[in-house]
């Protein structure tokens, strides 16, 4: 063989190994690749899992921003508002959800006799505002409702928007309480309550960390559903017998004693 041959063989060798090297060097940089990939995905996987642990130790008020109480609310941690005299003997509890067709068929039925006896100062009534229906259809206008309601009482204006949105309750699939326009819409029938502090309370969600503690406590309280309703601590609304006349008597004899 010539020595150009051998010359031009030993060229191509070297030519090969040079490749095989360029190849290895490739397949050690792919794999290292597909390892830090790998790596970097369960972080982020555990970060995920990290954030998810954290926020299940937290309760709804936390995530719904900070509790502010609306003014005058009483009870335990402020989360009853209540309407009427407190040197009244008797006091009815209610927990009610503002998307709730049960609540309105009770406000529909008791309200009158409610309003007798605690503007006649035989009767103080608290409301405890929950969001049930939110968890149950899914939406946020049983917060939304809540939030705005504490708003009114803010403005000293709690009964009777309370009433207003009862009276105009949408279908309890319809989640039309999660707009604040229709809240500030709705707001627009009662006497000096759309102001520009209203909307803002509204808007804001101010009392939104406040509703979902008030929530909290209703679950747990171990309560069945919306609306509960206590007289002196007693439940009253599970009893069939239960009639706004009877309700009506209970009062007047408690204000005998």
């Amino acid at each position: 063989m010539s020595e150009k041959n051998r010359e031009g063989k030993r060229t191509a060798r070297e030519k090969m190994a040079v490749e095989r090297e360029k190849q290895k060097s490739a397949e050690k940089r792919r794999r290292a690749l597909i390892v830090g990939g790998a790596v970097v995905a369960v972080l982020g996987l555990a970060a995920v899992i990290g954030v998810v642990a954290a926020n299940a130790g937290k309760d709804d008020s936390e995530a719904s921003g900070p509790v502010v109480a609306p003014s005058g609310a009483q009870g335990k941690d402020g989360l009853a508002i209540p309407v009427g005299k407190d040197s009244a003997k008797s006091t009815l509890t209610v927990w009610e959800d503002f998307r709730c067709p049960a609540c309105k068929s009770f406000e529909t039925a008791y309200r009158p006799v409610i309003h007798e006896l605690t503007d006649a100062g035989q009767l103080k009534t608290e409301y405890h505002l929950v969001t049930l229906i939110d968890g149950n259809m899914g939406g946020s206008g049983s917060r939304n409702a809540a939030n705005a309601a504490a708003c009114a009482q803010d403005a000293g204006k709690f009964p009777a928007y309370h009433d207003v949105l009862f009276d105009n309750q949408p279908q309890e699939v319809d989640d039309a309480y999660a707009r604040n326009d229709k809240l500030i819409e709705l707001a627009g029938k009662v006497d000096g309550l759309d102001t520009p502090a209203f909307r803002k309370c509204v808007e804001d969600g101010k009392h939104n960390g406040w509703v979902a503690k008030s929530h909290q406590a209703f679950n747990k309280g171990g309560f069945s559903g919306t609306p509960t309703v206590l007289f002196d601590g007693e439940n009253i609304y599970q009893d069939r017998a239960m009639t706004p006349a009877k309700l009506k008597q209970m009062v007047q004899e408690r204000n005998k004693g």
